[in-house]
């Protein structure tokens, strides 16, 4: 990786957008768990966490036929929904990575704003942050109006354009290449936590093409690394 992802930048901003899958909600092997029940339906070869970290992709439907499924047999939206369903009876098991609630507290006492833009449902994301106790510390809780994970990047710049914040006082957190590529069509940074979706490999090649972006390894190192910029929001 170049220097410029290994020395983490000192970044300013007023708001911070994080992701919530894998970013604040450690739910990758609740992901593994329920996929692997729909490849057993199909008595398809199971995968561990390494390999979901791997392959695991946006849109999804390249993930599912990168693990063996295949939508010459049936329709997408079938594996899909039977995920949910599976995900969604497990998921209330996920805890918050470590720190997370620490850190948010942090940010939050320091005037910064904070919002969950995530490619998961509205209404499940809603449910998940009132269970860990932390939907107060938001201003704003943005997720999708479908269980097939698209339409992040737009939700993204919906908001920042309802909020009316300058993209040069924003800041995005993330866990995936997918983050990378949001925050780049925002056009604000993005600060990588490869706890989640996504292989630290395959993290530090992609941010090699995203020069504002950097990598931290621990979420504690989020507020050494973000200041609050004293000017107005226009």
């Amino acid at each position: 990786m170049s220097s410029k992802s290994t020395i983490h930048t000192q970044y300013f901003a007023q708001l911070i957008i994080w992701d919530w899958n894998g970013t604040l909600l450690n739910d990758a092997n609740v992901c593994v768990e329920s996929i692997n029940m729909l490849l057993n339906r199909r008595n398809k070869a199971l995968i561990d966490k390494n390999t979901y970290q791997k392959l695991f992709t946006f849109p999804v439907r390249n993930y599912y036929e990168l693990i063996g499924f295949d939508f010459a047999e049936e329709v997408f939206e079938k594996p899909a929904l039977e995920f949910m369903d599976l995900y969604t009876a497990k998921v209330s098991e996920a805890k918050l990575q470590p720190w997370a609630i620490d850190v948010l507290i942090t940010l939050a006492s320091r005037g910064f704003k904070q919002v969950i833009v995530s490619a998961m449902e509205q209404k499940l994301l809603d449910k998940l942050l009132e269970e860990n106790g932390i939907r107060n510390l938001f201003q704003g809780i943005h997720g999708i109006d479908n269980h097939f994970g698209h339409g992040k990047a737009e939700l993204a710049k919906n908001m920042i354009s309802q909020m009316g914040i300058d993209k040069s006082k924003v800041i995005f957190i993330g866990d995936t290449i997918h983050d990378l590529e949001v925050s780049n069509s925002i056009g604000c940074p993005c600060i990588i936590f490869p706890g989640g979706h996504q292989s630290i490999k395959r993290l530090k090649e992609a941010i090699k093409d995203y020069p504002r972006s950097t990598i931290v390894d621990n979420l504690l190192k989020i507020p050494e690394i973000i200041h609050y910029r004293n000017t107005p929001i226009s």
